[in-house]
């Protein structure tokens, strides 16, 4: 009995170890035959969001680097010849390239992948200098070619940008800031501006309407939005658009609007009101969708009803 266990031990080993050694013999013969093949030609992909011929880096750009670094010339030579991981780095480099990947495929094609570093805001320094973020924080320079809707940030304490240091927890509330904006169609179209101010607050400057919102910090941006837009439809939808020259969202549950001071004239643009009808409109639409996202239920506090606007944690305004 025990031979018969050893007897099937040895060729279960024996087994293994043929398989084993067949399975590496095939390995180094497709090594030797793919290192022995020759570049047949390269073919050019870039992932991102931006429409087909809108990219901030092309094809051409990508091959230009590939030249300089000694690839284009490539062509027929061996693919073992090929330092993959240095043409990666090297185009790397490159700001608006945030990965490369590079591998022969197996008709001998250089494929060239690579993904595109997407702007997600337009910052602006109290020094005046400009430029786009991406959503890692990563500082990337104007490009002129192709105009880009983003959120504008201004005053931006530093010359640059940076995720670490003194600015770093600003710059992670402009980021969970323009998330939120870019993902709603209508705050996207409303929203002009966003300032930056000292203590590293937030105040938006709306498209339609004259009024300041101060937003606070960047925290319990989907509650502050809510609370927004049910101001939009439950006061401004019944006056004039102009009436408050600032709303502040960012007390918890509240609402706190400041009258326009003095005199102003008679407000008499059918076609302002109608702006500000079709706005209120828009966030009614939009509104479910993002609430669901960011897991607020609609109209949840019980003051803020149609039938009960005096109670609406709306500060009394001031004279």
């Amino acid at each position: 009995m025990a031979a018969r266990i050893n007897i099937r031990k040895v060729f279960s080993a024996v087994f293994w170890m043929v398989a084993g050694t067949g399975v590496l013999v095939l390995l180094v013969a497709a090594i030797r035959y793919r290192n022995s093949n020759v570049c047949k030609g390269f073919r050019i992909e870039i992932a991102g969001s931006a429409p087909a011929g809108a990219h901030f880096i092309d094809k051409k750009g990508i091959a230009e680097i590939l030249t300089a670094a000694g690839a284009a010339s490539g062509q027929n030579k061996p693919i073992h010849a090929f330092d993959l991981r240095r043409l990666e780095s090297t185009l790397g480099r490159n700001v608006w390239i945030k990965e490369a990947q590079l591998f022969f495929d197996n008709n001998g094609i250089l494929r060239v992948k690579v993904t595109e570093r997407e702007p997600v805001a337009r910052v602006f320094t109290r020094d005046g200098n400009s430029c786009y973020i991406d959503s890692s924080g990563v500082q990337l320079p104007l490009a002129d070619r192709f105009p880009v809707q983003l959120p504008v940030f201004t005053g931006y304490p530093g010359d640059k940008v940076v995720l670490r240091g003194r600015d770093s927890a600003l710059t992670r509330d402009m980021l969970k800031l323009t998330a939120f904006i870019r993902e709603d169609s209508f705050w996207m179209g409303q929203i002009a501006q966003i300032a930056i101010l000292p203590g590293n607050g937030f105040e938006l400057e709306p498209e339609m309407g004259t009024q300041r919102i101060s937003f606070g910090d960047g925290n319990d941006i989907a509650a502050k939005f809510h609370r927004l837009a049910l101001f939009y439809r439950q006061v401004l939808s019944r006056t004039e658009p102009d009436r408050y020259e600032r709303i502040d969202v960012s007390y918890s549950g509240q609402v706190v609007a400041t009258r326009r001071g003095g005199e102003h004239g008679r407000y008499d643009s059918l076609q302002g009101l109608n702006n500000i009808r079709q706005m209120i409109r828009s966030a009614q639409q939009l509104q479910p969708d993002t609430l669901r996202q960011q897991n607020i239920r609609p109209l949840e506090h019980p003051a803020m009803t149609e039938q009960n606007l005096n109670t609406l944690d709306l500060i009394p305004e001031k004279p």
